[in-house]
């Protein structure tokens, strides 16, 4: 009886013999070679020369002198692009009320292309602790001039305290007439 049990108990069938399926998107079954091993930054000649572990830059991302960040930031200010408060940690003195006189008919907003700095220009004082700058700013076909002065605090911070806007100065305040 256990000779009937071992004959009716039937192996596993072997699995029919078939070819092997092409993976969806490729055009061939043929298995593929080893690719050649190459150092690990490329192969000979295509990697970056220095200490190992260095980044491939050798110098660090230029920084923009003072003058010209505050001339991006008056230009950002003036325009309408940034509120009148982005500027108080930068300001002393007289120039927080100049922009707040000033910013709000936005001088330099512009229906066309937004407007941008050409150029900036500075004189630095003798003892570094003071600069008056000068920026020219494009608006399409237009050129405006912008004056300003930074000031180096005690904490060695450059701060704005004045500004002016094509020489009439910034926001100037109605004259007297006695």
């Amino acid at each position: 009886m256990n000779a009937t049990l071992a004959s009716t108990a039937a192996a596993p069938a072997p699995a029919p013999a078939t070819t092997p399926q092409p993976h969806p998107g490729t055009a061939s079954t043929r298995p593929r070679a080893p690719r050649p091993r190459t150092a690990p930054g490329g192969p000979a000649g295509t990697r970056p020369r220095g200490p190992a572990g260095a980044h491939p830059r050798t110098a660090p991302p230029r920084t923009l002198p003072p003058h010209t960040v505050f001339a991006e930031r008056l230009l950002a200010v003036l325009s309408g692009e940034r509120p009148v408060h982005w500027m108080l940690g930068h300001t002393v003195g007289e120039a927080y009320e100049q922009l707040v006189r000033i910013a709000p008919e936005t001088p330099l907003r512009s229906l066309g292309p937004r407007p941008v700095l050409r150029r900036c220009s500075v004189q630095v004082d003798a003892g570094r602790t003071a600069v008056e700058a000068f920026a020219t700013i494009a608006t399409g076909p237009r050129v405006r001039a912008m004056a300003f002065r930074l000031e180096r605090g005690a904490d060695q911070r450059w701060r704005c305290a004045a500004v002016e806007l094509d020489g009439l100065g910034a926001g100037a305040a109605p004259t007297r007439h006695a």
